[in-house]
């Protein structure tokens, strides 16, 4: 089955934890969801409203955590803060980035995957107040951007169709269109590619 690491910290956006969490697991993924807090500590949200980790960052962390997943994918809010101060988060998406898994950021999230110099000749898109930080090749104004294994989105009112991409790129599209179909989304597949790029297309798992 195929797995994805959601770290998640206090602060985080609702929305779009709860929209990647639900649709990745509608489509038959793997999700463990990995709080910046204590064993057994719930993670409270940027509106007040608790979830409780499968596990912890400090529990899974190993300099080869990457091998154990097919996907990272984070999302943003407030919390993001806390990953941006947390060593490990970087190190962690170079280490999925540099296996060519994909490497999934929404919102603020983005900051993590610029911070950790991945997104230097990639197209991306971020919440639009962050803009000004991301150190990215090209910004885009869509609302879900895939450059190779990289996929970006904007915020909270875009989750749904980032985690349907998520879906696809991990699943394949139909089953993306599935899980689409079932909740009454309009979502439709993304494909952005940087013009000077020779890269693949997909996060390299997609299965159909």
């Amino acid at each position: 089955m195929v797995r994805v690491l959601v770290p998640l910290p206090d602060g985080f956006e609702e929305i779009e934890a709860i929209s990647i969490i639900d649709i990745l697991r509608r489509a038959e993924i793997d999700v463990v969801v990995a709080g910046l807090s204590q064993p057994g500590a719930a993670v409270t949200g940027s509106h007040q409203i608790p979830v409780l980790p499968d596990t912890t960052l400090d529990e899974t962390w190993s300099e080869t955590l990457a091998s154990s997943f097919d996907a990272l994918v984070i999302p943003g809010g407030p919390g993001v803060k806390a990953l941006l101060d947390n060593p490990k988060i970087g190190q962690l998406a170079r280490q999925f980035s540099q296996a060519r898994k994909c490497t999934a950021a929404i919102c603020a999230a983005p900051l993590v995957l610029s911070q950790a110099g991945l997104l230097h000749d990639r197209t991306a898109t971020s919440f639009p107040s962050t803009q000004d930080q991301m150190e990215v090749a090209d910004y885009s104004q869509e609302r879900v951007v895939v450059d190779g294994h990289i996929v970006t989105s904007r915020g909270a009112g875009t989750a749904v169709e980032f985690a349907l991409q998520v879906v696809a790129e991990l699943r394949g599209p139909t089953k993306a269109a599935e899980v689409s179909a079932a909740i009454v989304s309009t979502w439709l597949p993304q494909a952005i590619a940087t013009p000077q790029s020779t890269r693949s297309s997909t996060c390299g798992a997609n299965a159909g």
